[in-house]
């Protein structure tokens, strides 16, 4: 138990001491992402091989947090040099050990290779994927254990702390926040340090500080990867704003969706009483605090932070209008601080370095680093961190490293579900709370989708308003029957059932729901049916008059047919029909039934170029198995036939 701020560094220095810079250190990143790739068998290779080769306590080897490059994990960093290697597997581990630990060699299939010059990064800095980042908050999360608090102080943790409760008070902690000009991450934008001290200065002894770690938006992990990688830097920013509001109980509100979130900041949790940075006195500072976890049960609009607060005390989750905001008047009534994960972790960063630091990153009005998570149609998938006011561009093509397979980039979809989506001609514009809101899409908390030219804009904010019409509490008619009702459209478009007006019912359906509903569910809701009919109204009017996807992607609309001209009785695609759709055999042209065709496109997929036999149609279903023109041809190869047989 830490009784000082003077305990705590000659524990910091105590565990320096103990460590040796120069000693091989081998970092298996231990996320999520990583684990289901295989990284626990990577890392109990590494045990297992560092003991057959004699090197049990010469190596340290451990399992970390998320670094981010997804796409290529496991990922695995070797220091002191540095060396980065990529989708390691087992079968490395013994020329890892062998070669980079012993003989201080690098193996060079391991590393990362420029798709374009094949020229080789052998150091974790210099693959541009990391390069063209700023990782303020998950730059450490290589580095750190996260079930081990030592990392986590020898990177200098808890000194922002200590830094608070000795050496200001409470309205100067409050004040550098404000300075700072944070905005919280989870996707309102609200100024953190307006926030903050509406909860300080509203009256009352009981107050409360919360972690939303309740994440729930499609293709987003941002929260997940700090919750798993570096627990204490969020445990850190909460007691700190808690000494800053006067609080002296606390909560983290995370979904049960993530088990491993949910391990690590237990332990965390449990390491930080013990250390004496949560419970009575902290630090002999005479301060208090104590934290307890919650788990969510996956509702997406508990991330509202009202909803949020009826779930945390037993009550179904469901929004309440506001004023009273939660700041005067929160959980049990009693005043209430909510911020996101992302938005905890940038405390400490801001009190130990200063908000003139802080606001060297980002723009005007947004200032700082966010985290996104880059996935889709996009080459390097994964988490980035980046300054506000990058452009989309730089995002996907120096980061992302552009669309793969030679596809056009068609859109970018941001904001989570009910975020909008951007086409390319907007791909310049700054990434930050208010031009990406001046473009129709909003930061969200940091869900980026890549698309390609064979998506459907339409089916897109189909695909979102179905999981928003299934996770709308109900509470309010505006959000119920709105966006069921705007899905109910949008499905019959893509169905080939859309009919003139539905364009302009959408929109005011829209408006309405936006203007009307009770939360920010309802009212961002609109947001993929708006932006879509915006930039790509044309995909519309295709569906509508034409009956026609351009992108080949409503099922209703697109037909696959044989070419009979083309068709070589290869056999592939009948064996691969899933409903038995396709008649023919060897040395016999195949045809396909159009009443079992699925419309999965497995014909189309793997019918050999070559050949090019398959042939995909989008309109109105042609009656029967083939089209006239097909069957002009396949008549013209009967009359062929014939006319040879009848020449022997």
């Amino acid at each position: 138990m830490l009784n000082s701020p003077a305990e705590l560094e000659q524990l910091r220095q105590d565990i320096l001491s103990r460590r040796d810079p120069g000693k091989p250190r081998i970092s298996v990143c231990a996320g999520a992402g990583c684990l289901a790739s295989g990284a626990s068998r990577v890392i109990s290779a590494f045990d297992a091989e560092i003991e057959k080769q004699g090197l049990k306590g010469k190596v340290i080897t451990k399992g970390t947090g998320c670094p981010g490059f997804c796409e290529r994990g496991p990922v695995v960093v070797i220091d002191p040099e540095e060396t980065c290697y990529l989708q390691v597997t087992p079968k490395d581990v013994p020329e890892i050990v062998s070669q980079t630990i012993k003989e201080k060699k690098v193996i060079e299939r391991l590393l990362y290779a420029d798709p374009a010059s094949n020229e080789k990064a052998a150091r974790e800095s210099d693959i541009p994927f990391y390069r063209n980042q700023e990782r303020n908050i998950i730059g450490n999360n290589i580095k750190i254990d996260p079930k081990c608090i030592d990392d986590y102080l020898a990177l200098g943790g808890y000194s922002a702390l200590a830094r608070a409760l000795f050496q200001m008070t409470s309205e100067q902690v409050v004040e550098e926040v404000k300075k700072s000009k944070l905005r919280g991450r989870g996707g309102g934008g609200f100024p953190t340090g307006i926030k903050w001290d509406a909860a300080r200065n509203a009256p009352g002894e009981t107050k409360y500080v919360i972690v939303n770690a309740d994440e729930g938006d499609p293709g987003a992990f941002m929260d997940r990867a700090v919750l798993e990688g570096n627990p204490h830097s969020i445990l850190e920013g909460l007691i700190i704003g808690a000494y800053a509001i006067g609080s002296h109980e606390g909560y983290a509100y995370v979904r049960q969706e993530y088990p491993l979130a949910l391990e690590n900041i237990g332990i965390a949790i449990k390491q930080a009483e013990e250390y004496g940075f949560l419970g009575s006195n902290i630090l002999g500072s005479g301060f208090d605090f104590g934290i307890k976890v919650h788990r969510g049960a996956g509702a997406f609009v508990c991330g509202e932070e009202t909803a949020l607060l009826l779930s945390l005390e037993g009550r179904p989750g469901e929004p309440r209008s506001r004023p009273p905001y939660p700041a005067t008047s929160g959980l049990w009534g009693k005043p209430t601080n909510i911020n996101n994960v992302e938005t905890w972790a940038n405390v400490p960063l801001i009190i130990n370095k200063g908000a003139d630091w802080f606001n060297q990153f980002g723009t005007e009005k947004s200032k700082g680093t966010k985290i996104f998570s880059l996935v889709g149609k996009i080459k390097n998938t994964g988490l980035v961190e980046v300054p506000m006011g990058v452009t989309l561009r730089d995002i996907i093509y120096k980061i992302g490293d552009g669309i793969p397979g030679g596809k056009k980039f068609k859109a970018v979809q941001t904001g989570g579900p009910a975020g909008g989506c951007i086409p390319e001609e907007h791909l310049d514009i700054a990434v930050d709370f208010d031009e990406l809101a001046k473009a129709g899409a909003i930061m969200g908390s940091g869900g980026m989708i890549v698309m390609d030219e064979d998506t459907c804009m339409v089916d897109v904010a189909r695909y979102f308003l179905n999981f928003l019409t299934q996770e709308s509490c109900g509470k309010c008619s505006p959000c119920r029957e709105g966006v069921k009702q705007m899905h109910r459209i949008l499905t019959n478009i893509t169905e080939g059932k859309g009919k003139e007006g539905d364009i302009e019912l959408l929109e005011e359906l829209a408006t309405s729901t936006r203007g009307a509903s009770l939360c920010a569910l309802g009212r961002s809701a609109p947001n993929p049916v708006l932006s879509t009919i915006r930039y790509f109204r044309d995909e519309y009017e295709a569906h509508i008059r034409e009956k026609r996807c351009p992108s080949y992607s409503c099922k209703g609309l697109v037909s696959y047919y044989i070419n009979p001209e083309l068709c070589q009785a290869c056999l592939l695609c009948m064996r691969k029909c899933t409903t038995e759709a396709i008649a023919g055999a060897k040395h016999r042209i195949h045809v396909i039934d159009q009443a079992k065709c699925s419309k999965c496109g497995t014909c189309f997929d793997v019918c050999p170029a070559r050949f090019g036999a398959v042939v995909r149609i989008t309109g109105e279903p042609v009656p029967g198995p083939i089209p006239e023109e097909l069957r002009i041809i396949v008549r013209k190869k009967e009359a062929k036939k014939e006319a040879r047989e009848e020449a022997r």
